[in-house]
């Protein structure tokens, strides 16, 4: 695998950097904001740093599975890196990243191993020491054994990887769909070399990361959708506050949302702090009218009523307003809990599906362990992903989907 770094003024022009050196199938290792420093720094603008990689025809170590987990963990990683790239391909730094993610994912799944062997031979034993498990493939296959829903795999540390992402609720299919191409690996490849091909095999199911961008024809119009209590106005607000101050653009707000009770208000509230202009539109009509009297702007930012994705008037009366735009750009984004259970978020997403093209924001991150519907959703709808929220705080607690992060969380070595 080749790793390089890139600079650039915006993550959109590095990433462009990266796929026109790399190539379009290069994967995004990490990104980060550099901070100008020196007495002038007040004046410059923050840069940002991109590692990406690509993959250049890994060759397999070997290691006897017999005797894992080894006892040298850091000898064992600093291995799997010199062997993983050509020294000169990367910098140190990058090359020290990699290894620290990968050796974090790979130390927790052996801790994992150890807690269930500790676990089985503190048990009361019923027969004779037959019972007693003495190697690492027993104690994988009653980790695994653990949750039903897991089927067995002749790759041990495979059966332990597929285990930890349907614990992180990513679904049978989807877990099989990621782990298929290694079920048939032989016991002795490397769990570092299973390890981040399970975890670039995430990253691309996750695919690019589509945030909002200005339209060519200005305004453009941004449709938070999506049931009631998901959080639109804030995430709505969130997200204004970020375009206004990180990217300087014009923008007004807009509310349909007439049926809930102090939703006005709260979206008032916001325009106030923000200081720029609400409307509060009723029809089709005053909704054309009201972008026409704002198209200044560079965004029209429009908070839609919490709708039951059952109810087929109050689905009419969205796509009545979102048509009645159609001579400018615009984009919507179904925004949906990371705390609803899969099969309601599969069937929100389904009502939407005929209705507009849409983008997926997933909200309450910070109330849910369940990271696995991020990639179930994604997988279920083809729908691009774009952004996140976590906690009430307006704009921080916004930004935009990691896939590397919650590849790392599904494999449970994130916090």
């Amino acid at each position: 695998m080749i790793i390089k770094k890139f600079n650039a003024q915006t993550e959109k022009e590095a990433m462009l950097m990266a796929r026109e050196e790399l190539g379009p199938d290069a994967i995004v290792m990490n990104v980060k904001t550099i901070k100008p420093r020196g007495i002038f720094a007040l004046f410059k603008k923050s840069k940002v740093e991109l590692t990406a990689a690509i993959d250049d025809n890994i060759s397999d170590k070997k290691v006897d599975f017999d005797n894992f987990p080894p006892k040298e963990t850091e000898k064992k990683s600093s291995d799997f890196v010199k062997g993983f790239a050509k020294s000169n391909d990367y910098s140190e730094e990058a090359q020290n990243a990699i290894e620290e993610k990968i050796n974090n994912i790979a130390m927790l799944l052996e801790q994992q191993m150890s807690m269930k062997k500790e676990e089985s031979t503190s048990k009361p034993k019923t027969t004779s020491g037959e019972d007693k498990k003495e190697n690492v493939e027993d104690v994988v296959v009653e980790a695994v054994n653990d949750n039903k829903e897991v089927k067995s795999s002749d790759n041990k540390v495979i059966e332990l990887i597929k285990y930890q992402l349907i614990d992180n609720e990513v679904i049978e299919k989807n877990a099989d769909s990621i782990i298929q191409e290694f079920a048939t690996e032989s016991g002795d490849v490397p769990i570092d070399n299973i390890l981040s091909k399970v975890y670039q095999k995430i990253v691309l199911k996750l695919g690019e990361i589509k945030i909002l961008e200005s339209g060519e024809n200005k305004p453009k119009i941004v449709f938070f959708v999506g049931n009631t209590g998901v959080g639109k106005t804030t995430t709505m607000a969130k997200l204004a506050s970020k375009i206004m101050l990180d990217d300087k653009k014009k923008i007004a707000m807009v509310s349909v949302d007439t049926y809930r009770i102090a939703a006005i208000d709260q979206i008032k509230t916001y325009a106030n702090i923000l200081s720029v202009p609400m409307e509060v539109v009723y029809t089709p009509e005053e909704m054309k009218n009201t972008v026409e009297k704002h198209k200044n702007c560079d965004f029209i930012f429009v908070d839609t009523a919490g709708r039951s994705h059952r109810n087929d008037e109050q689905k009419k009366d969205l796509q009545e307003i979102i048509d009645s735009v159609s001579d400018y750009d615009k984009e919507v984004y179904l925004v949906v809990s990371a705390t609803v259970k899969y099969n309601d978020l599969k069937s929100i997403s389904k009502t939407y599906e005929n209705m507009f093209p849409y983008k997926l924001i997933f909200t309450k991150l910070d109330e849910t362990r369940g990271w696995g519907n991020i990639l179930n959703l994604k997988l279920e709808t083809g729908k691009d992903l774009s952004y996140v929220t976590w906690g009430q705080n307006v704009p921080d607690d916004l930004g935009p989907v990691n896939p590397q992060v919650i590849a790392k969380k599904l494999l449970g070595g994130a916090d």
